[in-house]
């Protein structure tokens, strides 16, 4: 069982910055892939971006390329969600997610583990 928390959330002006973190205990997330998601009200939850166990492979959706970037720190336990130039649409809640069936793919799997989220709020 992993137990992931975000945090780094806030209100942010639109062409600003924020950090997000996942912390996770339980389990080393080394043995992890992870992702990013997001849900705006009203829409759907949204995969932002993911990275493989090892970090060699991420994926970013079209809407954030360039500007978010996916990294993490097993040795910390943590990843992170790097965003910048932040948009009025990337409001949102952000959630973190792992999955370790098969670490080595990031997209087409299903996230077994969940963080309970963090809102961003971008005033434009």
């Amino acid at each position: 069982q992993v137990q992931l928390v975000e945090s780094g959330g806030g209100l942010v002006q639109a062409g600003g910055s924020l950090r997000l973190s996942c912390a996770a205990s339980g389990r080393t997330l080394s043995t992890f892939a992870m992702a990013w998601f997001r849900q705006a009200p009203g829409k759907e939850r949204e995969v932002v971006a993911a990275i493989t166990y090892n970090g060699l492979s991420t994926y970013y959706a079209d809407s954030v390329k360039g500007r978010f970037t996916i990294s993490r720190n097993n040795a910390k336990n943590t990843v992170y969600l790097q965003m910048s130039m932040l948009k009025f649409e990337d409001t949102a809640a952000y959630y973190c997610a792992a999955q370790g069936r098969a670490p080595g793919q990031i997209m087409g799997v299903r996230y077994d583990y969940w963080g309970q989220g963090t809102q961003v709020t971008v005033s434009s």
